[in-house]
């Protein structure tokens, strides 16, 4: 089984100093930016982006409402969204794989023993696009899946025309993919997952909740 990177608590909300003038208190605010994993709560705000960025282009959603629950449910720890001050604005999810290559039963299923994490999905929020969050949400993505002893790669699935993006976050082609949905066809891809002995000895440096820095939010990735 899977030895999961254990999530920080949240902070709790600041109280007021002993020392502060009565009738002033400090509140407690969200952070900025930070990313953390997903969980059946999060489920519908999931569908709403996803749903918003797939129907308008391909006519299907990766994942329809009660799937995004299922693997919210049963694997949140292979999930990881980006919040703004606690709105959701883009999201992964993925679950683990145990064959070479997806097949159609990869689409609804977890295999709790697979070395492999097939990415189910990566949106963004419209009004949160060509700011570059995709690249920086998969490459911390990526990282963490580093930290997880038995995951050996990471695999998806994606039109043509995404091939370049997931290219530049290191993904290379395997060929094209058994799973055709409708009258779509696509191309799968792969990316190695290494340096895991490192990665657990250093694991607390993307240990979630994570916050993002302004040099994140701005880097050319």
């Amino acid at each position: 089984m899977m030895c999961v990177v254990g999530a920080r608590p949240f902070d709790k909300p600041m109280q007021a100093s002993p020392s502060a003038s009565p009738g002033i208190q400090r509140r407690h605010t969200l952070p900025a930016s930070e990313v953390r994993p997903l969980n059946a709560q999060d489920a519908i705000s999931v569908f709403e982006i996803e749903r918003e960025a797939f129907i308008s282009v391909s006519g299907e959603c990766p994942l329809h409402l009660d799937e995004v629950r299922h693997f919210l449910t049963l694997c949140p720890e292979l999930s990881m969204g980006w919040f703004e001050e606690g709105r959701l604005v883009a999201f992964i999810i993925g679950s683990l794989w145990d064959q070479d290559r997806l097949t159609t039963e990869a689409l609804t299923l977890h295999k709790p023993c697979g070395s492999t994490v097939h990415i189910h999905v990566l949106a963004v929020h419209r009004t949160f696009r060509q700011q570059g969050k995709g690249p920086i949400l998969m490459w911390r993505y990526l990282q963490y899946l580093r930290c997880l002893p038995n995951v050996r790669r990471a695999v998806l699935m994606c039109e043509d025309f995404l091939i370049p993006f997931y290219s530049k976050t290191g993904f290379k082609v395997l060929g094209r993919c058994a799973i055709t949905l409708a009258n779509l066809t696509f191309t799968e891809m792969s990316y190695p997952i290494s340096g895991h002995a490192y990665m657990r000895r250093n694991s607390e440096a993307i240990r979630f909740p994570v916050p993002l820095t302004k040099a994140d939010e701005h880097a050319d990735v």
